[in-house]
């Protein structure tokens, strides 16, 4: 499979991590005193929490959930879902850098929750990304 974007965010492995970790987060209900302290704890980092969301949010766009299989990779419609990606990161890391905090990363979140349940459970999407995350796919080179 071919990615549509070679301008993909790299993230440390941990930095992957730590960002699926907050999405599924908020993809949880947030019921129990363990899961409000744990988001509380995601938010005090606001700002840079956003700005890492923004840059996941670009890698899942990219290379998770506008993949495209390789016999079709040549055709109009894996260009315009490419682009579409590509529009969609810009903007997704645009408003995550502006300063947006806490509130920001929770509405970006939203939106890759809801593009994840277009393409697959949220909780195994998320499980992949950090089986991936862990043999060094989409983690900066050393």
């Amino acid at each position: 499979m071919e990615t549509t974007s070679s301008k993909v965010p790299r993230l440390a492995p941990e930095q992957i991590r730590r960002a699926a970790d907050y999405v599924e987060l908020v993809w949880q209900d947030q019921g129990s005193e363990e899961e409000k302290a744990a988001l509380a704890e995601f938010h005090a980092d606001g700002p840079e929490l956003a700005r890492l969301i923004g840059e996941f949010g670009a890698l899942l766009l990219a290379d998770y959930i506008t993949v495209v299989p390789d016999e079709h990779a040549d055709r109009e419609s894996a260009y315009a879902l490419g682009q579409l990606a590509n529009v969609a990161s810009r903007y997704l890391k645009r408003w995550c850098f502006a300063g947006g905090g806490a509130q920001t990363a929770w509405i970006a979140a939203g939106f890759l929750i809801e593009c994840m349940q277009e393409v697959d459970q949220v909780h195994q999407f998320l499980t992949d990304v950090r089986g991936d995350a862990g043999t060094g796919y989409g983690a900066a080179a050393a």
